[in-house]
């Protein structure tokens, strides 16, 4: 059984594998209610999408509309000014088939001037707290990618209080010791305040470089499932964190596998051993 733990103070109790339904990019619709049977079988039940993530609002909406949403739903916006973002939280209703999303982020805030438009006159944050306080959306969080996102996640912490923050997290990426003090430092503060701790970027194993890139992915991802166990067992390790899925549906059976066979953190050894023998290398530098 895949574990479970509260989702920060929301009260929802989400499986510890999150659904990235960024692997809905562009995905035939048989392929998407094949995925969705495979999800809610795994015991799923928490799904996160965006509004960037091409069709993904649209096919997820559609099985929505036909099945009823089973599961906490989360999606995001990427853009910066309230009436713009307004109108897409409401596009995203509509695509999803519903009143109302468990959560609305802030897509990839990790970036000026991006960050203080966002929290400026006029800026996203008034529009996801009105959407908020019309019943839209129940919770907000905020999302990031790269070595910075630490420190713009805190600072957006010292501006409102999220109830969930999502950053990369994979054991690479955590030998850069500066993320890796910052993603700590994030980490004691969420902890502190009960706010949920989404991971992404698990199971990458290196940028596609010359790779022929075989994957939905904008990474190279891991393969092998035995591979793929000590990568997602790794992020389990810390047992206040949740692990979003990787954007591709073929891969994420041998990731919902490894999460239900979850017992203990891989050693320092092995992880060691697994980035040498493949050549890994972090994402973000």
């Amino acid at each position: 059984m895949i574990p479970t733990l509260l989702f920060g103070r929301t009260g929802h109790e989400s499986t510890r594998t999150i659904f990235g339904a960024a692997a809905f990019w562009e995905t035939p619709q048989k392929d998407v209610d094949a995925t969705m049977d495979l999800i809610l079988q795994n015991g799923i039940n928490h799904v996160d999408t965006a509004s960037s993530y091409g069709q993904s609002e649209k096919l997820l909406g559609d099985w929505i509309r036909r099945n009823g949403k089973q599961f906490f739903l989360a999606t995001k916006t990427g853009e910066r000014t309230k009436q713009t973002a307004y109108d897409q939280i409401r596009r995203s209703l509509d695509l999803l088939h519903v009143p109302q999303v468990d959560m609305i982020q802030l897509h990839g805030l990790h970036e000026e001037p991006d960050w203080s438009t966002a929290f400026g006159p006029g800026g996203v944050m008034e529009a996801v707290i009105q959407a908020r306080d019309e019943g839209l959306v129940r919770f907000i969080g905020v999302t990031g990618h790269g070595v910075p996102v630490t420190e713009f996640h805190l600072r957006s912490l010292e501006q409102f209080d999220f109830d969930s923050v999502l950053l990369p997290y994979n054991h690479v990426m955590m030998q850069n010791q500066g993320y890796a003090e910052g993603f700590n430092k994030l980490f004691a503060v969420c902890k502190e305040r009960t706010i949920a701790v989404q991971t992404i970027k698990g199971i990458t194993r290196s940028p596609w470089n010359d790779t022929q890139q075989n994957r939905t992915t904008w990474y190279r991802p891991l393969e092998e499932q035995a591979d793929i166990d000590l990568a997602v067992h790794w992020v389990f390790g810390n047992s206040q964190v949740f692990l979003n899925t990787a954007g591709d549906i073929n891969i994420l059976p041998r990731t919902l596998d490894a999460a239900h066979r979850f017992e203990s953190r891989p050693s320092e050894q092995d992880m060691h051993a697994l980035t040498e023998r493949l050549t890994m290398e972090p994402l973000f530098t």
